[in-house]
């Protein structure tokens, strides 16, 4: 197993406001991508990641079949305490998208909420693990556009579901089993923006390593003008 990881404030925005956890020593990882006023965005990405860093260390001592309701605890723990630090003035609003991905042997568990994602490459194909918490994902899921439709969609930066938003928070969760060579990849909406899936699962099928189609993702978002912060984090099976 390894682990590839970029993050970068792109050519527009001051400042980056969109986080990543590694944790291998547990098997947690997680992109967010913060949001609100002048600084809170990050301050919002980096109080959610730093709430599951503290609750990590009780990952060894829970049974295998445990680790979901850990997640979805940790995830609504880390909402409590953005949305309780969002009561300050300045940072009134602010909020961060969540995309988490914990391994336990050959199990994974994958919980989110928000427009960061979640894919699974497997046998050469791109398997999509998340659906946005978007106004297009949601008409998505409603059967009233296509999810081609809502990659171009001109409200597809609008959320509603957010961690801190509100003191209460719903979380998509799935369980799979992990097969051989499998890849997880999560991240922000600057990475999914930029390069649509089917472009994604072009460029994960090259035939050259890892750290060279990760290194040519992140140039190929570049080269694109990368308007918006973007992070990618690629968990590789042996």
């Amino acid at each position: 197993m390894k682990v590839l990881s970029f993050s970068e404030t792109g050519s527009v925005r001051r400042h980056n406001e969109d986080r990543y956890l590694t944790l291998p020593d547990y098997g947690l990882y997680a992109v967010a991508d913060g949001m609100g006023g002048e600084l809170a965005g990050e301050i919002a990405a980096e109080l959610a990641l730093r709430q599951l860093e503290s609750l990590a260390p009780a990952l060894p001592e829970l049974a295998p079949d445990e680790g979901e309701d850990w997640l979805l605890q940790a995830i609504k723990a880390a909402n409590r305490v953005v949305f309780e630090s969002a009561q300050h003035p300045e940072r009134q609003g602010m909020g961060t998208t969540l995309t988490t991905l914990l391994v336990r042997g050959h199990t994974a568990v994958v919980a989110h909420v928000g427009d960061s994602r979640a894919y699974l490459w497997r046998s050469g194909e791109l398997i999509p693990l998340t659906q946005d918490h978007s106004l297009p994902g949601e008409l998505v899921r409603l059967g009233q556009i296509s999810p081609e439709e809502a990659e171009h969609h001109p409200q597809r930066h609008v959320l509603i579901r957010a961690v801190g938003t509100a003191a209460e928070v719903e979380v998509d969760c799935r369980r799979l089993e992990i097969l051989p060579a499998d890849t997880f990849l999560l991240c922000t909406d600057g990475v999914s923006n930029a390069v649509s899936e089917a472009e994604l699962g072009e460029e994960l099928a090259r035939p050259v390593s890892w750290e060279e189609r990760i290194e040519r993702l992140r140039q190929l978002i570049w080269e694109r003008g990368a308007k918006d912060n973007f992070t990618a984090l690629c968990w590789i099976g042996e």
